[in-house]
């Protein structure tokens, strides 16, 4: 998502731009037929359904993703999975034949995407914060792109959108960023024509905003709004208003960090959270933390609190993406790095799953076994390759994550000299000259 433009500058203006690695992410199919992973370029997908792989198949003119993959979202009824990343192309998937139906180019690189409820439209974010669109037609359940170049239609100034979210009724699309900001935007009838109708702001966090999702309510249509940060907390709010409802520390809470004393070093960011359907809990994973945090959300007292530490043990296993279907009972995680300096192969990846949460006032919730999760064996040979790692490959893997993170995502202060410098060896300006 970063490009040299955010990479701090040594005296005299040479960049010290490194090696970019990128985490591994997961998407779960909402009737659990399937599960995708993508790491660096690489998109891995396996068909629950007739328990093998699946084969990608792109018969356009534009290649396969040529760099690390930032974004993977299936559309709610699970007809659609979008990929984004690195390489400034937006693939849609029809997950029916896994047949691409269509690659839009895009100018910068894509930091976050998702599908309308009704999936009629694919929106998608740059990372100087310009969300765009394309639309779909289905005809005879079959979706085609209707047109390959995306319109513009809303903007957050400049600043790296992290999360793309539609409400639950779908009249709002809600946009998280770098720099604190969630923004609430009316999704209007002809989004190829610009959302213009900012509803409010939900302001907040202290530190980038880096996930969200939301939590139903039968009394409440547009349900609460969940969000997590790099300042360690997750908060409840209510986007008719903006107003925020309620604060959980979480990283206080799982132990990680003083609450009071908070130093530079204790970097515990809440990497994603996910909403277990059907309920009121919420699973948040934090950065370089060895398990998962449950949190439980009151509805009707507008509340979310801290409910238990699932700790993960027996190997090194620090998920950093978290996904799960509507209709099953099972919390997928992954953890896994691409272009990791030193690693003999190009990525690494582990997957595992939880299950109980059904049951969660009878126990903690429990970590399957890899011969117990779905596809088994086949599943884990096709998700996360027959690379045999080493322990201390997932300790390297955790920290270039907590590295990259952290330098992709907190903002950077500059003297005075140094931003003068910035500004005089920015790329824009090197091209116009």
């Amino acid at each position: 998502m970063a490009e040299a433009a955010d990479t701090p500058m040594e005296e005299g203006g040479e960049s010290t731009k490194e090696l970019e690695v990128a985490p591994a992410l997961i998407a779960v199919n909402p009737s659990q037929q399937s599960v995708v992973v993508a790491v660096g370029s690489d998109l891995r997908v396996y068909d629950l359904r007739e328990g093998c792989a699946a084969s990608l198949v792109d018969e356009s003119d534009k290649s396969f993703h040529k760099d690390s993959i930032r974004a993977i979202r299936y559309g709610v009824n699970g007809k659609l999975l979008v990929s984004a990343g690195d390489d400034k192309l937006v693939k849609i998937w029809s997950t029916d034949s896994w047949h691409c139906i269509g690659t839009v180019s895009c100018e910068k690189r894509v930091s976050a995407a998702a599908i309308s409820n009704d999936g009629h439209y694919v929106c998608f974010a740059d990372k100087f914060g310009v969300v765009w669109v394309v639309n779909l037609e289905e005809k005879d359940g079959t979706f085609s792109l209707v047109n390959e170049k995306a319109a513009p239609m809303l903007s957050h100034y400049c600043s790296i959108i992290t999360s793309l979210e539609f409400s639950p009724s779908g009249c709002y699309i809600v946009s998280a960023d770098r720099d604190y900001k969630i923004r609430v935007t009316v999704m209007p009838k002809r989004p190829l024509n610009g959302a213009h109708e900012i509803h409010c702001f939900c302001l907040g966090h202290s530190e980038f905003v880096s996930c969200l999702d939301f939590i139903s309510s039968p009394d409440f249509q547009e349900g609460y709004l969940v969000s997590g940060s790099g300042d360690s907390t997750v908060r409840l709010w209510d986007i008719m208003s903006g107003s925020l409802l309620d604060t959980c520390e979480v990283g206080a809470k799982a132990g990680l960090i003083d609450s009071i004393e908070r130093e530079e070093e204790q970097f515990c960011a809440v990497t994603d959270l996910c909403v277990v359907p059907n309920s009121t809990l919420i699973a948040v994973a934090i950065q370089s933390f060895k398990g998962i945090v449950l949190l439980s959300c009151n509805v009707s007292a507008k509340s979310v609190s801290f409910t238990k530490v699932v700790s993960i043990t027996g190997e090194t296993f620090s998920p950093t993406c978290l996904g799960m279907s509507s209709s099953e009972d099972l919390l997928w995680m992954v953890m896994g790095i691409s272009k990791l300096p030193g690693l003999d192969c190009s990525s690494l990846v582990r997957v595992r799953a939880m299950s109980g949460f059904k049951r969660i006032s009878e126990g903690e919730p429990i970590m399957l076994e890899d011969n117990e999760m779905p596809g088994g064996q086949k599943l884990l040979e096709k998700l996360q390759g027959s690379v045999s790692i080493e322990e201390s490959v997932y300790v390297a893997a955790s920290e270039a994550l907590k590295k990259a993170m952290s330098k992709l995502l907190i903002k950077k202060h500059y003297s005075v000299e140094n931003r003068e410098t910035r500004k005089r060896t920015r790329n824009d300006k090197k091209f116009k000259q």
